[in-house]
């Protein structure tokens, strides 16, 4: 891969990045959105670096004699100057920045990798007098297993999140994906579904339901599951990779 080629490289990765970040949001996809201050300014370096990179050939060239090799005797004619071949591999991500976006992580991730942990809640504020009330899948997860006060019992619930199909027996999951930086460290929050057939893998969902009671509510042996009431499909949310709250259809 000779200069300009390493050149335009630069130029094409510092495009993709404030093509993504600046005119779309298809960055949350890879990162939490607290990073984004930080993509933008990569994406300016290397495409400063690029242009330069431009800059100083178009000088170089007119410059008398650029053109003539003077240590090539040093060399023994070889150009140690070029990057590997399978340098040019570099040039699919940078393109599928611009052009392709890689898929979101969804059910497939979901199912084959571990649930976080849920932190231990030491006091738990009373439920919102809403009907159905806003959960996230964290907070209803913490509900029913640490809230000795068992607010959750006989309380209409609403949880959003896409289908995860259970591997085994019936039931579906309502699944969250949650990056504490990256794609890389992300870590799945899933609540059981019962009741109603698992809309297709991947669909975001609203439901609302109750509590499906199995083991001693408010103790780690009662299983985090909704007995569901209804289903409604949604757009996918922008915050899709964190546990929050998204505006929900009416």
């Amino acid at each position: 891969m000779r200069r300009p080629v390493q050149t335009l490289l630069l130029a094409l990765i510092g495009t993709g990045l404030l093509h993504t970040t600046l005119f779309t949001d298809t960055y949350l996809r890879y990162v939490k959105a607290g990073l984004r201050p930080l993509l933008i300014a990569s994406g300016t370096v290397l495409l400063m670096l690029g242009l330069a990179g431009v800059v100083a050939r178009r000088g170089g060239d007119r410059t008398p004699g650029a053109g003539h090799d003077h240590d090539h005797d040093h060399d023994h004619g070889h150009d140690h100057s070029s990057a590997p071949r399978v340098a040019w591999l570099l040039f699919l991500p940078a393109v599928s920045l611009l052009l392709y976006a890689p898929p979101a992580l969804g059910a497939y991730t979901a199912a084959r990798s571990g649930s976080k942990p849920v932190t231990v809640q030491k006091g738990f504020t009373p439920l919102s007098a809403a009907d159905p009330v806003p959960l996230t899948l964290t907070d209803f997860i913490q509900r029913v297993q640490q809230d000795h006060s068992l607010a959750v019992k006989n309380r209409t619930m609403r949880l959003t999140g896409f289908v995860t199909p259970a591997e085994e027996g019936d039931g579906w999951y309502l699944t969250r994906i949650i990056f504490t930086c990256c794609a890389a460290d992300s870590q799945t929050v899933k609540v059981r579904m019962y009741g109603t057939e698992a809309p297709p893998a991947n669909t975001w969902v609203a439901v609302t339901g109750t509590w499906h009671p199995r083991g001693a509510l408010g103790t780690t042996t009662a299983q985090a599951a909704l007995d569901v009431r209804e289903a409604r499909t949604m757009a996918q949310p922008v915050n899709a990779y964190t546990d929050d709250l998204p505006l929900v259809p009416s």
